[in-house]
């Protein structure tokens, strides 16, 4: 039959025109086309023109992306406009049934044409910002708007009403073309570009010009922001090359951490009252209530778009058809095909909204963040210290606040409209049930809310466990911690085995309370599976009992995609409630820090005038200034009284003077006054309660007691911030004598050091504080016991070249707090402190004439001192063995990375050419290997039960739906039929119904459980097996290791592998099996389906590969960046006086706010990448369904299957997007398998030797014999050797010192008695047994050696004496004697149980040396080791040491490796090495009598 525009009805008069054109509605049909053609004609050649002349430019710039005023509006009405017209092009074919009527669609489509080109040329209008064209789109509104017009009124002539659809939506278009007409007006008002004299010329946002701003959410047009297209050029050039920080640029203005701030920061200065404290939930709303306003109305309508889903299902399956000329709004929708294409718009414009609505809470959360983070550290730059010092904020409260507490109010955030939007669908659920399924259906929600408090009873739990997993993870890295910095020590002992039980033991404790943690993950994902089983068994099985309808397909299959839209809002509700209720915790403790006590006013800082504060308590005592009258004063202090707060005076009744220009000395006695505080209390820490303090305003430079470095280059921790000047900065290196020490940094000072960087030594560290103070170009200089950690050496250089000349030529203003009294003859003022006041003040003559007896009592100590001085020895000082340790450190970390980039670089560069083709493959697989190796440690049988579960409760869920279509479609449609008959067989599909649901929830339960304790088996079994490895490996490889390395194994990668494999695990598994199943059932039902899945299959594909690099770089970007930001507010806390005292607030501030935008910039582009996935998954799901659903309608299959078809396709788009996103979280987190793996290739100290254990005398060595034959020994296979043919024999008894310089060996003979080293050549003998043949612990538990770092282990004294519990009291009571620490130990608390802190913080380093001392003689091993065991202790202490290895360990052979020579010049043998080899042998007294003998030059050196 031919087609006409008219249609071919014979005898029909279509084209007659006798009662007027107007009147013809064919010709107002074909009027309606005119404007159409028209737009078209105009725009075409415009658009090629300008895509042509484009493609030679290159890409425009963002900064001309200039919005033209209503831009997302006409976005909005057009997209209306196109809804509304495929609704015409619909009701066109559906109504054209006789005859083929082409007027009834043509126009329409047509406008459909003509609406997308229209929103197209306007884009590409505004892009090149040319307003002249918009003329074309003002004419075509109004031509359409006129057309439409006159067909409305037509139709209203002809007594046309609302109740037909053809007249809403003429209607419908007449209002669009209207508001359309209105915007393009509003344009021309506002941009003057026509009818107008003097167009108005536009500025872009300045955010735009800065081509820094790579974050454009923000300023893209209305699609592009809601499919985020723009982020694909970085997630598709992801593939080619890594995201680096560079390529994510800086957030626009209105996102930066600065712009929040304020905005936080004012709504809560508003609320400041004397009465009540300002609140947080009010300065949050009125800073950041707008955007959850917005963020919930776009949710509000995601939710209510959701139930087009199960209605367009039941419309579908009902499946009739009808046809008529005007036909009415609900006969159009009885048409299945309208209903297809109706449910794909209504599924794409819900995932658009919903994805929305997560983008702007998102971004709102990380805005909170933001300012959160910038309110807390203003407020620490202005805490009180006294907060501090006196315990009532602490370093880990604030890491808290930063770490913990602000990203709970983040998260809380993002949940945040869930409160109030799921409610409201879980209301509109349960009454949609009732209308398709009556009372049965209330039944079946009943079920569902009675379990739901069980489900938050299981949050709550599983909250409670994490917590206490976390206290128990968190003291058995303490325990890992201890273990590695004392492993020396340990293995020396044989200890190992004994502590690694304890961290085992710990470890047992938390495997217990991750098992409880896994039970109740399994239990929540249970029942998130199991509820909608129960609740679609309890409707269907009372449907068929009590109504007296039978359940068709339309309502069964309708009512399933109900029951699993409930769930959803059902199982977040209970973690959005925890959440709400943390944040509530967290906004108190906030509130709280927030109005923790300050400092007062900063206005004197800035102010040139002397300020007297009066605060607190009055405090007045006067008392005369002494004289001196005549030195120009810098700073004054009368009748000052300084507290650490809480009224504890700590300085009382000071009155002192500082000269300007010259070198002040403050002294006095460590037990009695806190000297720092006499200098902290120039700046503003401590409030003074009462004084008057004369300062006029002058620039300070400040080197505290306790050094503090920033986690920076060493160059940028010298400048602070001041201008680099090379000839000052190598004077000050000069003069600090850190040159040596760069050296030996593998760049230079360009290396990173501080927490993240190398750890350097307590004496560097002072050094670089007291540089900085140095180089600053101040008039006042304070440095608070710079000698404390120095040698002699360095103290005397740092004095001479440092103080004396570079700070004293520049007739600079020198306060110097020291306990080094041989420096007082350079001071040019002295004040004496003692008990917190002043004693004495003047010049060292006033000192001497005036106060006998205090000069007297200083000389003395200061003869005790220079005989130190004395020491001019040319053995090791302290600094030269913290160079030697750096220098270890780095040569064998070198080599360590070298041999990792090599093993790196084999993996990639297999074959050897370097093209792109082979990083992208790399970087786009998935790690299968390591996700064998974790399945495996979780032993083969889980893994099989897991899968075979997995499998059977997959085909038993599709099994239950394939039964409920069986079960609907079995009766005939005629309802007469509906007899007794009918109905026993309607019911007889029931037990089968209730069995199949009833092995569905037992197998919900079975894998849950099996997945979580597969992942309880690996995570034990890769951690004790990583300890065992680790404790056992030899000595090199922790030389060789930096600890933080080892213990990130311990610590973030055991974590992942305890709690967060598991978790992705399971949910990939469920989510890949839904998919599967819901293809599979689709393609049962419609065969022609999977044509259309190759396509979408290679889209996925493509999706996921992408998106994976690109969010694996991001998510690194993410955690990275959020590091240095923790680091930065804990290392602002701990240098709080350096900070103020340099008066660098402001730029501390700045590098805080470029730290806080920059890890929100990579967070802020990791979602909107998960958004960008979020929404191309959820189209292709919208896809899939829209496939499904047109295929079932061509291939008119059985309803039931219809209906079960399409209720799979709808779970797809919500699944799909989480195989994705789990795929690459668990390519994330097998990382930490991977890092873990790596470890346990490491090789393990041979433990067996030759030699049985029985074989060994019970009281071997007993006499102490030694001989050494020929050994040569080195650190490694790899390395030259330490110890070249040494011959020694030592007698049983005998007192042996052994002497050389640094790297001469020492050392390395005193671990080869322990078999710590490679002995590689001959052997040494001890009482006639060859010690390499002895199994290790055998050999090691019968020796004893003092190492020159005391090791104390946190427990108790007696677990640090005898660990291995073998020795009474009375035994551990006679050691501390002998080590003269009995009477301290009886005063403690406790007695031999009296506690240790971490590495034995709670006594002094000689009381700790003792205590080595004492636990060497508990073993009463016939031979002693003493490894430089005096080099890091007072003269006292060495002392006692000395009188005791003579005393007690008379009859045992002591082997000494002496620091000072005159240590062993009382030894019955005196070995001196030389370059690993022996150069002399014999007694002292001998050797000493040889002029030129190297023993000789060594003892009048050390005189």
């Amino acid at each position: 039959m031919a087609l006409s525009f008219c249609g071919n009805d014979r005898g029909s008069n279509a084209y007659s025109v006798d009662k007027g054109v107007l009147d013809n509605g064919c010709f107002v049909d074909a009027l309606n086309l005119v404007p159409h053609v028209f737009l078209l004609f105009i725009t075409f050649p415009i658009l090629f023109i300008g895509w042509g002349s484009q493609s030679s430019k290159v890409q425009i710039h963002h900064n001309t992306w200039l919005h033209f005023p209503g831009h997302s509006l006409r976005w909005i009405l057009t997209f209306t406009l196109l809804f509304v017209h495929v609704c015409e092009i619909a009701e066109g074919i559906v109504s054209n049934t006789w005859s083929n009527h082409l007027h009834l669609f043509m126009p329409a489509l047509m406008g459909f044409i003509a609406a997308t080109t229209s929103v197209v040329y306007y884009h590409n209008i505004e892009t090149a910002n040319f307003p002249k064209l918009l003329l074309a789109l003002f004419i075509y509104w109004i031509l359409a708007f006129i057309t439409k017009m006159i067909k409305l009124w037509k139709f209203a002539d002809a007594s046309l009403g609302v109740q037909h659809l053809r007249f809403c939506i003429t209607a419908l278009l007449v209002v669009l073309y209207g508001l359309l007409m209105a915007v393009e007006i509003n344009v021309i008002r506002v941009r003057k570009y026509v009818f107008f004299a003097n167009p108005q010329k536009v500025k872009p946002a300045e955010d735009l010009q800065d081509l820094g701003v790579r974050f454009l959410q923000p300023f893209v047009n209305l699609l592009s922001k809601s499919t985020y297209w723009w982020m694909n050029p970085l997630i598709i050039g992801a593939h080619k090359r890594p995201i680096e920080l560079k390529k994510i640029g800086k957030l626009p203005i209105a996102m930066r951490a600065l712009t929040n701030y304020m905005r936080l920061k004012d709504s809560y200065e508003e609320q400041r009252d004397p009465d009540k404290s300002p609140s947080i939930w009010k300065s949050m709303y009125r800073a950041f209530g707008g955007s959850i306003l917005l963020s919930s109305t776009l949710r509000y309508m995601a939710d209510l778009l959701g139930f087009a889903g199960p209605l367009c299902i039941s419309g579908i399956t009902a499946n009739m058809t009808f046809g008529v000329y005007f036909m009415s709004s609900t006969e159009l929708l009885q048409n299945t095909s309208v209903l297809a294409v109706l449910l794909f718009l209504a599924l794409v414009l819900q995932r658009t909204f919903l994805q929305a609505s997560y983008y702007v809470t998102i971004e709102t959360g990380i805005n909170l963040r933001g300012a959160l983070l910038a309110m807390i550290y203003n407020k620490i730059l202005r805490l009180s210290t006294s907060n501090m010092s006196m315990g009532e904020m602490t370093l880990s409260q604030i890491n808290n606040l930063v770490a913990i507490e602000t990203n709970q109010l983040m998260w809380f955030l993002f949940l945040c409209p869930n409160l109030w939007a799921m409610p409201v669908q879980i209301i509109m659920g349960v009454i949609l049930l009732y209308y398709l399924l009556g009372d049965s259906a209330l039944i079946g929600a009943g079920v569902i809310l009675l379990l739901a408090p069980v489900q938050y009873l299981i949050a709550t739990k599983l909250a409670d466990t994490q917590k206490s997993t976390l206290d128990y993870s968190t003291d058995r890295l303490k325990k890992t911690t201890e273990i590695l910095k004392g492993i020396k020590l340990l293995k020396l002992y044989a200890w190992e085995n004994i502590f690694c039980d304890r961290v085992e033991e710990t470890r047992g404790k938390e495997l217990t309370s991750l098992k409880t943690f896994a039970l109740y993950t399994s239990m929540s994902i249970f029942m998130n599976a199991a509820i909608p089983i129960a609740a679609v068994l309890a409707t269907f099985v009372t449907h068929a009992y009590i109504e007296e309808v039978r359940l068709s397909p339309a309502k069964a299959f309708a009512s399933l995609a109900l029951f699993h839209i409930l769930v959803t809002p059902l199982f977040l509700l209970s973690t959005v409630v925890r959440f709400a209720v943390k944040a509530l915790v967290s906004v108190q403790k906030l509130s709280e820090f927030l109005q923790s006590d300050e400092l007062g006013d900063d206005s004197w800082r800035n102010t040139e005038m002397s300020m007297s504060l009066e605060v607190g308590k009055k405090y007045k005592h006067h008392g005369d200034v002494s004289a001196h009258t005549k030195i120009c004063t810098l700073s004054r202090v009368n009748d000052g009284f300084f507290t650490w707060g809480s009224n504890l005076s700590t300085l009382s009744d000071i009155n002192i003077r500082i000269p300007t220009g010259q070198l002040t000395m403050i002294v006095g006695q460590v037990e009695l006054t806190h000297l720092p505080t006499s200098c902290q209390k120039y700046f503003d820490d401590s409030p003074p309660m009462e004084s008057k303090t004369d300062k006029r305003r002058y620039s300070v430079a400040y080197a505290a007691q306790k050094s503090w470095l920033l986690n920076a280059t060493v160059e940028e921790n010298i400048t602070f911030g001041s201008p680099f000047n090379k000839q000052r900065y190598k004077a000050v290196i000069d003069a600090c004598s850190l040159q040596p020490d760069i050296d030996l940094l593998p760049f230079g000072d360009q290396t990173e050091i501080g927490e993240r960087g190398i750890n350097l030594s307590g004496g560097q560290r002072q050094r670089i504080c007291v540089a900085r103070a140095l180089y600053q170009n101040t008039n006042i200089v304070f440095l608070d016991d710079p000698f404390s950690a120095l040698d002699i050496h360095l103290s005397d250089h740092l004095m001479q070249e440092g103080i004396l000349k570079f700070l004293q030529d520049d007739k600079r203003t020198v306060v110097l707090v020291t306990h080094k009294l041989q420096y007082l003859i350079h001071a040019d003022w002295i004040i004496a402190m003692k008990d917190g006041s002043v004693l004495r003040e003047g010049t060292l003559k006033d000192i001497q004439t005036h106060d006998v007896e205090l000069y007297e009592h200083w000389k003395t100590l200061m003869n005790r001192q220079d005989q130190e001085l004395e020491k001019e020895t040319e053995m090791e000082s302290q600094t030269t063995l913290e160079r030697k340790t750096l220098r270890r450190a780095f040569y064998s970390r070198e080599a360590k990375s070298q041999t990792d980039d090599e093993d790196e670089e084999e993996e990639v560069e297999e074959d050897d050419d370097d093209n792109m083709s082979t990083t992208t493959s790399r970087r786009s697989k998935i790690p299968w290997k390591m996700c064998c190796r974790y399945l495996s440690s979780g032993g083969f049988l889980m893994v099989f039960l897991m899968v075979l579960s997995k499998l059977a409760k997959h085909s038993v869920m599709v099994a239950i739906d394939y039964w409920l279509a069986a079960w609907t479609s079995s009766n005939p449609h005629n309802q007469s039929l509906w007899s007794s008959l009918g109905v026993l067989q309607h019911r007889s599909y029931v037990p089968v119904f209730i069995i199949l649901c009833g092995a569905a929830i037992a197998l919900c339960l079975i894998t849950s459980l099996t997945v979580e304790f597969l992942g309880v088996a690996a995570a034990t079994n890769l951690h004790h097996n990583l300890l065992n490895k680790i404790i056992h490996a030899p000595i090199r490889f922790f030389d060789v290791t930096p600890l933080g390395q080892i213990l990130n194994r311990f610590s973030a990668d055991t974590n992942i592998i305890d709690q967060h494999i598991p978790q992705t695990l399971e949910s990939l598994t469920r989510s890949t099996l839904l998919c599967l199943s819901a293809i599979g059932v689709i393609a049962f039902v419609t065969p022609a389906f999977l044509i259309a899945l190759v396509p979408l299959t290679v889209a996925f594909y493509f999706i996921q590969k992408y998106f994976r690099v690109a969010s694996k770089d991001l998510q690194d970007l993410d955690d990275s960046t959020q590091l240095p930001l923790l680091c930065y507010f804990s290392e602002t806390a701990e240098g709080l006086t350096t900070i103020r005292a340099f008066r660098h607030e402001a730029r501390f501030k700045q590098r805080m706010l470029e730290l806080t935008d920059t890890n929100n910039t990579a967070y802020l582009f990791l979602s909107a990448a998960n958004r960008w996935l979020e929404v191309r998954t959820d189209y292709l799901g919208a896809v899939i369904v829209l496939t499904a659903a047109v295929a079932a309608i061509w291939t008119s299959s059985q309803s039931g299957l219809v209906g079960l078809g399409l209720t799979y396709a709808l779970t797809v788009t919500n699944y799909l997007n989480w195989v994705v996103r789990n795929l690459s979280d668990l390519e994330v987190q097998m990382a930490a398998v991977k890092k873990v793996n790596s470890f346990l290739s490491t090789e393990s100290e041979n433990y067996e030797g030759s030699m049985d254990v029985s074989q060994v005398p019970k009281d071997w060595p007993q006499h102490g014999e030694i001989k050494i034959q020929d050994l040569c020994v080195r650190y490694d296979t790899m390395l030259k050797p330490v110890l070249k043919h040494i011959n020694a024999y030592i007698n049983p008894g005998q007192k042996v010192g052994i002497c050389g310089r640094t790297g001469s060996g020492k050392s390395s003979l005193s671990l080869a008695f322990f078999n710590m080293v490679d002995v590689f050549e001959g052997k040494i003998v001890i009482d006639g047994i060859d010690i390499c043949k002895l199994p290790l612990q055998t050999l090691r538990s019968r020796l004893s050696i003092i190492l020159q770092d005391p090791v104390l282990f946190s427990g108790s004294i007696r677990l640090n004496l005898d660990p291995e519990c073998t020795c009474t009291d009375d035994r551990l009571w006679e050691a501390l004697e002998i080590a003269q620490l009995k009477n301290m130990v009886k005063a403690l608390p406790g007695g031999l149980d009296a506690v240790v802190t971490e590495g034995g913080e709670n006594f002094s380093v000689g009381q700790r040396q003792l205590f080595c001392l004492a636990r060497a003689f508990v073993r009463k091993s016939s031979i002693l080791i003493m490894d430089e065991a005096t080099a890091s202790i007072d003269m006292a202490t060495e002392n006692i040491l000395q009188k005791v290895v003579m005393t007690a360990f008379a009859d045992r052979t002591v082997v000494t490796i002496a620091h000072r020579v005159h240590t062993i010049l009382t030894a019955d043998l005196v070995i001196v090495m030389k370059r690993g080899s022996i150069m002399e042998y014999g007694k002292p007294e001998i050797l000493m009598e040889q002029e030129d003998s190297l023993f000789a030059s060594f003892v009048k050196a050390d005189m």
